[in-house]
Formats: C-alpha cells, sequence, structure tokens
C-alpha cells in the first residue's frame, strides 16, 4: 500500500510558522517513508479566501522546496461533498435542523444555568416531516448536523499516544451550513476534510494538536462513510516567547521572513526541530533531517518559537555555506559584484543575513564617505605617512600598525578605532587586517584625508 500524506492550508491568510511547521514534517515523513505528499487547498471559505494568498503558499512551498506531487482545492469538489452529504442522510446519520444562532445561545445559558453541558439536545430528530416543510414554508432553511454515536472514540496517536473522547461529551457537529441566496451549501472543514481524505486514499494524517477534537469526530464520519481512518499524528503546538502566532495577527508568516532576509533552510531547520528531543543541528539540506526523522522524538508539550533562535541558526548556516552556493544566492538577490573566496571568509562572520554583504561591497569597493572626528584628524594623517606601498598584501595592517606606533603615543582602541571609523564609518564588523587588502590605496588615503 502506498503511503500518503497531505497538508491542507486555508488561502485565508499568509502561511505562518505554525502550519508550514505541519507541512515540513509531512513533507519529512513523506521522504522517509517513500509516502506521497498532497496539498490541499481548503478553499471554501469564499468569503476569507483571497487569489493572493493561494498563490503565496504555492511560492512559499516552492521557496522551501517543498516538493508536492499532486494539488487540488475544494472549491473544485462540491459536487463530490453533495454526493457525500445525500449518503449520510441516507444512512440517518445527517439529520436537518433549523434553529437559529439566537435559539442555539438561549439554549446553551439554559443548559449551563442548570448545571448541564451545554450541548446540542438535539430536538431537530423528534421534527416531523410535516413540521419540517411549515418551517420551509416560513422561508427557513436546514442545516445540518452529524448524528453522534454515543460509545468512545479511541485512536492511538503516532506522538500522544492512546486518545479517548466520549461522545456523549460532544455537540452534534454541524457539517453542512444553511445554502445561501444562490441556493449552495456551506460545506463546513470538518466534513469536507474527511471526504477528501476518503477520495484521496490518505492513509496518515499529520497535524496540530489543536485538531484533536476534531479527529474524535472526524474518525466517526469515516466510519459512517463506509472508510477505515487513516493514522494520526497531533503535534504539540508552537507557541511565540512575544505575540501570537496566527494568521490575523501576521509578523509570523513565511512571507514576512523571506523579505528579511532568512535563509530557506534556516527556517526549515528550526521548525523540523523545534520541540523534539534531538540537539539542534544545522543543516544545509534536507537530507540528515528525513534521514533522523522519527515521531518518538516530538515532544507531547508545546514548545517556543523564538525569533532570536531564528537569527543564530541563520548565522550559523551562512558560515557554512559552501562559497558555490554563496554566489548561486547572491544572483538569487540581484547582487551581481562578483566576489572572491578571500573576501567572503572576510565578511561572512560579521553577516546576520546575506543581503548584509550590500554594505561591505559598497565599503569596500565603492567611493564610501565617512567624517572623522576633529580630535582624530591630526592622527590619520600622521597614519597616512607610514601607509605600506602595497595594502594588498596578506601582512599589511600588521607592517601598518608597527609603523603607527613608532609614530604615535596612542595605543588599542585609541589607535586603531579611529581608523576603522574613517575607513567604514563603522564600529564593529571586519578586522581591519583583512579590509585594507580590500579597500583601494588611493581610497584609504582618501578616507583618512577627510
Amino acid at each position: 500500500m502506498t503511503l500518503k500524506v497531505r497538508f491542507a492550508p486555508s488561502p485565508t491568510g499568509f502561511l505562518h510558522v505554525g502550519n508550514i511547521r505541519t507541512a515540513i514534517i509531512n513533507f519529512l515523513f513523506a521522504k522517509k517513508y517513500n509516502a506521497q505528499f498532497i496539498l490541499r487547498l481548503d478553499d471554501t471559505d469564499i468569503k476569507r479566501v483571497k487569489d493572493e494568498y493561494r498563490e503565496m503558499i504555492f511560492q512559499d512551498m516552492a521557496w522551501l522546496k517543498l516538493d508536492f506531487d499532486q494539488s487540488f482545492k475544494q472549491s473544485q469538489r462540491l459536487e463530490i461533498y453533495q454526493q457525500a452529504k445525500e449518503k449520510l442522510i441516507a444512512s440517518g446519520r445527517l439529520y436537518e435542523c433549523f434553529e437559529s444562532e439566537e435559539e442555539l445561545n438561549l439554549q446553551r445559558k439554559s443548559q449551563i444555568a442548570s448545571g448541564l453541558t451545554p450541548i446540542y439536545n438535539r430536538n431537530a430528530l423528534k421534527l416531523t416531516s410535516e413540521q419540517k416543510q411549515n418551517l420551509r414554508h416560513q422561508g427557513l432553511k436546514p442545516h445540518y448536523r452529524f448524528l453522534l454515536n454515543d460509545q468512545p472514540t479511541t485512536w492511538d496517536d503516532k506522538i500522544k499516544g492512546k486518545i479517548t473522547y466520549d461522545g456523549r461529551h460532544f455537540s452534534d457537529p454541524v457539517l453542512v451550513r444553511a445554502s445561501d441566496d444562490s441556493g449552495s451549501s456551506a460545506f463546513v472543514y470538518t466534513f469536507c476534510s474527511v471526504v477528501d481524505d476518503i477520495e484521496m486514499n490518505i492513509t496518515d494524517i499529520i497535524r496540530g494538536e489543536d485538531h484533536v477534537t476534531n479527529t474524535a469526530i472526524q474518525i466517526q464520519i469515516f466510519e459512517a462513510l463506509g472508510a477505515k481512518p487513516p493514522s494520526f499524528a497531533h503535534l504539540a503546538l508552537i507557541q511565540a516567547s512575544t505575540g501570537k502566532i496566527s494568521k490575523r495577527e501576521g509578523g509570523f508568516d513565511i512571507k514576512t521572513l523571506r523579505t528579511q532576509g532568512y535563509e530557506a533552510m534556516s527556517i526549515v531547520n528550526l521548525l523540523a526541530q523545534l520541540g523534539s528531543s534531538d540537539s539542534l543541528q544545522i543543516y544545509q539540506d534536507y537530507q540528515d533531517l528525513i534521514d533522523n526523522f522519527s515521531f518518538s522524538k516530538f515532544s507531547k508539550s508545546a514548545t517556543n518559537y523564538d525569533i532570536s533562535l531564528l537569527e543564530n541558526i541563520n548565522q550559523k548556516l551562512l558560515l557554512d555555506l559552501d562559497f558555490n552556493n554563496v554566489k548561486q544566492r547572491l544572483t538569487e538577490l540581484n547582487i551581481n559584484q562578483q566576489i572572491s573566496l578571500n573576501f567572503w571568509n572576510a565578511i561572512k562572520n560579521n553577516l546576520n543575513f546575506l543581503k548584509d554583504i550590500e554594505q561591505w561591497l559598497a565599503i569596500c569597493f565603492d567611493k564610501f564617505r565617512h567624517q572623522n572626528s576633529l580630535n582624530d584628524q591630526e592622527f590619520l594623517k600622521q597614519c597616512l605617512t607610514v601607509l605600506p606601498e602595497d595594502t594588498t598584501s596578506e601582512n599589511a595592517w600588521q607592517i601598518w600598525l608597527e609603523s603607527i606606533k613608532k609614530i604615535s603615543k596612542r595605543q588599542g582602541k585609541e589607535l586603531f578605532m579611529p581608523i576603522r571609523l574613517a575607513l567604514t564609518g563603522k564600529e564593529h564588523g571586519p578586522e581591519l587586517k583583512h579590509l585594507i587588502n580590500f579597500i583601494n590605496r588611493d581610497e584609504i588615503i582618501f578616507r583618512l584625508s577627510i
């Protein structure tokens, strides 16, 4: 049997680190066990779905190299959902309800006041055909609830272990909302997802633990439609150390992280290992992550997502980046200036993001200008009198430094900081012994003379 998994985002906002983590784990599982990886767009919420969100899902997946075998939209499968709806009605598991939201709210308040669990009372099951017809004549449109069995629902979760829910504690869920003015039924995610998983022969569902309750309900829907439920694995949620991870809050979306300059593999490294028992490793590609993948490593408890950790990973990833990959990435960033391996080795320790290289290219190769302090101008002119003729040699800085010490009483920071500021305008950065090899000698003279 071919294993199949799916990632099912809703294009109602940009993908954020929470749901792309689910995509990454599904992808690793697929590659580890030679399974098919399906992308499903849950786009039946026509009021909130936008084309830009649909398109960005594909862009984010491509950027992260999360290659899928097949993709489809739920909005193109309404006829299939209608057929499944009719099947459940015929079997007596889907029934019409006519209560308004106000009536349901009153019912819940009354139950709470009486010390009862606020679940649907199934009064609609008592309606006769004549009563239903009368309600329709009054202009009321039915919604449809799924009749849950009152028996316990149990499954062996690949992360959380054995889970049991008692059907008596749930309201019969609405699977189909009342039709709109066009007569189209509004199928609910809980229902469509099961129908799709059956049609696509999904064998393993890997998703966040916020779906655990859905799973208890959906297992009964699978069985009511005559299908064997897939295996389930529910990932503990990730929490933001600051702010809230959600589409509506924003700030944690993949589009923003890409724009800020994070490497795709930095995001993959963090999210693939977050909440696992492994110590964080930094890989340049997926293969080691695939080889090391195991559900047994994932914690049952929520874990924090910290942007500072992502920044740290990004820095370390850049340090280990192969130089040929560096040149390719610079081309992708439209940075067309050719750099040498020596230049890369000199500045890479000072990069948080690869795009930061632009400022060091400008400092080393453009006509950079910094207004030197009045207190340092005379000292800098002194330094120029002993500037080596060859500033490109490996020991040029050491020769110059020794010569400066012979003509000046300055020491330590008081000596080198004015030179650093004159050459770069920055108090921190690559070592001067490297920088003067790349800055033209005439340019060094000009900068120290300002």
